[in-house]
């Protein structure tokens, strides 16, 4: 059954509330007196529980108006035949059994399956029921192509820690609410419901009644709370607390109104509060269960904590609580209850070649006909020295489904070749990066000459214009991709072609006009002199997280030695990349361009010093987040054009943040789009074409396409728990 519930104020998105009661039965008795036979037409707001509590007194006898209505249609094609018991259409014709009728068929009927390793359990007395594991109202997952069967592995392959975040994109993404499969709305998830008051202060979430964590302990207000005030609100183990809880600089509050709901309030209006929870920012509160992580808490275990740290080899407690509030630990402390789909039960850090999940008993979502999820029994990831050894396994079918590491544009070809020998075919990602490579150079460079010409936007255009960007797109991206510069994609309703396409012309001549401008003269090589008459050189830092990255900016070197710039390229590992950048000591990076498609509302380092990633303006990027980084953070002092519109899209993000209108919040991001253009930031070269994943062909429910984002952390939204193997 449907309940929806419509919020008080719009979001930005469309915010769907879905409520589905699948409650056992085993009689009406009781039921006001029934319409004897009689069909009925479905109205508009109608579900199958409402008429079931209308024609036989309980809602939870739906299942038998669906049979009845089945049977008649097999007899009547006037009547609906009805595959799933949430999706009734108005105009549908139903056929109401009698009260005798609809009691027989409950007192049959079995309204959950369950795998057969868990019956097995059940037999024996291991583990409750289906019925009793499962909270009252389970979510229903729609499945992409068809209902499943149970058994069999999913197989993947990862590199080491450094991989975790495909663990959090496979199975480790269950949140208050989430992203739909097609990244276009919020739905609920762990909360099956929730409000918003007027002004967007106050945000209440009814959790699932009778939910429990993967041992079978309740889930509750109480775990929610407990990573509020065990760590959140603890300066001295969380110094710096989440950005999305600071609204307005002042930390939100959290209450328990009852043992099934919380309400997070805030000083001032957090119009993008619940696209945040969306994002992978929003576990935390998610992975805390209180009565296995509070022995580690001296609030919780006053008396036995400093034994538990003493015998983890920790100096203190806070220290021993700090590791177990790591991302990572989630998926290396087999002993750590979840609420996840599989359930690690062999980590990595314990010497093996292999991360493996096992399905969790308690898991609380099921299949629309009532088959408690997921489908497969295990996750399984082999630990690959790199990542020829994740491509290899791909090619001989070791891979169930996975694009991470190995789907490069390079090796698309090898594996189109080898679809019929392994066993697989494609499917379609749609990058949400807007750039293959953007070049930042440091705005806020501690050289006064370095932050002089850099700031130059005469230089900076002269830079782009110097690029051939077609050449690096067919030399490179094998023909993939369009000239393009810092900026959001076509779809989305900010787009700003200004910002999109200027100075993407390879044009010498103008190159040199821009650059004569600001380094006029030359020395006996051709190359341009600084203002102390000596060459100007400087170097771009780039990092094997994108290996490509290094081959263009060898041709970017080449291509601006034709107009006098002596750049070098400066590879080096990516801490050391980070750690410079972060203390604010680079004279440029180079990285991806993160947030080009929806996810540009809520990730905006390219088009305002918005976070340590904004990598031409690190200080300023750090300041405006409130975090701390290698350098003391500082904001722009307003002395220069630069500085004062940095100010203001800072303002502007502000009053979009304190919207929830979804209308003005699109006009605040145009404005902030524009200040963006005029500025010019940073250098682009082009989008990104199309990617791909291989899916083995016995491996099914995978969509053919899906967005790819790390703020839709791909493949999770897409439901991964009713992938199935056959």
């Amino acid at each position: 059954m449907f309940c929806s519930k419509k919020s008080s104020v719009l979001s930005r998105v469309t915010i769907v509330m879905i409520l589905v009661c699948l409650l056992p039965m085993a009689s009406v008795a009781g039921a006001a007196p029934p319409a004897q036979g009689e069909s009925y037409t479905v109205q508009a707001d109608d579900s199958l529980w409402l008429v079931a509590e209308k024609y036989l007194g309980n809602g939870a006898a739906y299942p038998a108006v669906m049979d009845a209505t089945n049977k008649k249609a097999a007899e009547d094609a006037t009547f609906a035949t009805i595959v799933d018991a949430g999706l009734i259409q108005p105009g549908w014709k139903l056929w109401i059994p009698s009260a005798e009728e609809a009691s027989a068929f409950m007192a049959t009927y079995k309204a959950y399956n369950e795998a057969p390793m868990l019956a097995e359990l059940v037999a024996t007395g291991e583990l409750p029921p289906v019925e009793e594991r499962l909270p009252e109202n389970p979510m229903v997952i729609e499945v992409v192509d068809r209902i499943g069967v149970y058994g069999g592995d999913w197989n993947t392959a990862m590199q080491a820690a450094a991989d975790y975040a495909w663990v959090v994109r496979t199975f480790g993404y269950e949140h208050l609410v989430r992203w739909n499969p097609e990244w276009t709305a919020i739905v609920p998830n762990v909360a099956e419901s929730y409000e918003i008051n007027e002004d967007a202060t106050e945000f209440t979430f009814h959790l699932r009644k009778g939910m429990k964590w993967s041992d079978g302990v309740p889930f509750t207000a109480d775990d929610i709370l407990f990573w509020y005030e065990a760590w959140i609100t603890n300066d001295e183990l969380l110094p710096s607390k989440p950005f999305w809880m600071m609204p307005g600089g002042e930390l939100g509050v959290v209450e328990k109104v009852d043992d099934y709901t919380v309400k997070f309030k805030f000083a001032v209006p957090h119009g993008l509060f619940l696209q945040r929870l969306a994002t992978p920012d929003g576990y935390e509160m998610l992975v805390m269960p209180k009565h296995y992580l509070g022995q580690f808490h001296a609030d919780y275990n006053p008396e036995g904590v400093e034994a538990l740290a003493e015998e983890g080899g920790y100096a203190n407690w806070q220290e021993m609580f700090q590791d177990r509030m790591v991302w990572e630990d989630r998926f290396e402390d087999p002993d750590r209850p979840c609420l996840y789909a599989w359930d690690v039960s062999t980590s990595i850090v314990e010497g093996t070649s292999l991360l493996v999940a096992k399905r969790n008993p308690y898991y609380w979502k099921v299949d629309p006909e009532g088959n408690q999820l997921p489908y497969l029994d295990r996750f399984v990831s082999v630990v690959a020295e790199d990542a020829e050894g994740m491509v290899l396994m791909g090619l001989n079918g070791a891979i169930d489904m996975q694009d991470r590491r190995i789907a490069t544009a390079d090796n698309k070809a090898v594996f189109a070749d080898n679809m019929e020998k392994g066993n697989y075919h494609f499917f379609e990602t749609v990058p949400a990066e807007m750039n293959q490579a953007m070049i930042a150079l440091n705005l806020t460079h501690p050289d006064p000459v370095k932050q002089e010409i850099f700031r130059n936007k005469d230089f900076r255009s002269g830079l782009s214009h110097a690029i051939n960007r077609q050449e690096i797109i067919d030399v490179i991206f094998v023909g993939q991709g369009e000239p393009w510069q810092g900026a959001p994609l076509p779809s989305t309703a900010w787009y700003n072609e200004q910002l999109a396409k200027q100075y993407t012309e390879y044009d010498v001549d103008l190159a040199n006009e821009y650059l004569d401008k600001v380094l006029p003269d030359k020395d006996a090589e051709g190359f341009r002199l600084g203002p102390d008459g000596k060459r100007f050189t400087f170097s771009i830092e780039v990092c094997d997280r994108y290996p490509k990255q290094v081959d263009v900016l060898e041709l970017v070197r080449l291509q601006w030695q034709e107009v006098g710039i002596d750049m070098q390229v400066k590879f080096e590992e990516r801490a050391l990349l980070y750690e410079r950048k972060d203390a604010n000591e680079h004279d440029a990076v180079v990285w991806a361009g993160d947030g080009g498609g929806l996810d540009s509302m809520l990730e905006l380092r390219w088009y305002m010093p918005f976070n340590n990633e904004s990598n031409y303006a690190t200080p300023w990027g750090y300041y405006y987040a409130g975090a701390v980084g290698g350098i003391e953070p500082y904001p722009p002092a307003g002395e220069d054009e630069l500085e004062q519109n940095a100010l203001k899209q800072w303002e502007l993000y502000d009053q979009l943040g304190a919207s929830s209108d979804p209308a003005e919040q699109t006009e605040l991001m145009k404005q902030i789009m524009e200040i963006a253009a005029d500025q010019f930031y940073v250098i682009g070269i082009c989008t990104l074409g199309p990617g791909y994943g291989i899916v083995r062909n016995d491996f099914h429910n995978v969509p053919e396409s899906m967005p790819l984002s790390w703020l839709y952390p791909h493949p999770a939204p897409t439901n991964p728990e009713q992938y199935f193997k056959e």
